[in-house]
C-alpha cells in the first residue's frame, strides 16, 4: 500500500507540482514518515537553499552595477540608481536577518569576485563605457556595499 502511495506521490511532483507541495506537506504535518517522497523534497530543500544564495547574489549584483555606474557615470546620477541601491541593500540586509550563514558568501573573495564580474559586465552594457574604465577588482568593501549612506566618489 505504501508503495502505490509513494509512486502516486511520485508522478504528482511531475505532474503537478503544487499538488506534490500541498500533498507532502499535509504528510509532515501528519508524521506520515514512510509515505514521503523523499528523494524528491530533498531535491527541493536543496533547491530552497540554492534560491537563498541566488537571491543574495541578485541584490549584490543589482548593487554592484549601481555603485559601478555612480562611480563611473557621475553625470549620469539619479534617484532612481539611489532607489535601486538602497532597495537592493535592504534586500541583503533581510536575507541576512533570516538566514545568517548566507553571510559566509560576502566572506568568499572567490565568490563576490565573480558576482563582481557579472557586475561589472552589465555596467559597461548598460553605461557603453569601455572595459578598461571599470577597476578589474572589486574596488568595494563588503562593509562599504551593505553601508546604507555609502556612495563613491569618482575619484576614489
Amino acid at each position: 500500500m505504501k508503495s502505490i502511495e509513494l509512486e502516486i506521490l511520485q508522478t504528482l511532483y511531475e505532474q503537478d507540482f503544487y499538488a506534490w507541495v500541498e500533498q507532502t506537506a499535509e504528510l509532515l504535518q501528519l508524521h506520515h514518515w514512510d509515505t514521503l517522497d523523499l528523494e524528491h523534497l530533498i531535491e527541493e530543500v536543496v533547491d530552497l537553499g540554492k534560491s537563498q544564495q541566488r537571491s543574495l547574489q541578485s541584490a549584490l549584483r543589482l548593487v554592484l552595477s549601481h555603485l559601478l555606474k555612480w562611480k563611473y557615470q557621475p553625470e549620469h546620477r539619479s534617484r532612481s540608481w539611489q532607489v535601486t541601491i538602497t532597495r537592493e541593500r535592504l534586500n541583503i540586509d533581510e536575507l541576512l536577518q533570516e538566514s545568517p550563514s548566507l553571510r559566509r558568501f560576502l566572506n568568499d573573495a572567490e565568490w563576490i569576485n565573480i558576482t563582481y564580474q557579472r557586475s561589472r559586465r552589465e555596467a559597461m552594457v548598460e553605461t557603453g563605457l569601455s572595459e578598461e574604465k571599470f577597476a578589474i577588482d572589486c574596488p568595494f568593501s563588503v562593509d562599504e556595499i551593505l553601508d546604507l549612506d555609502f556612495y563613491p566618489n569618482p575619484d576614489e
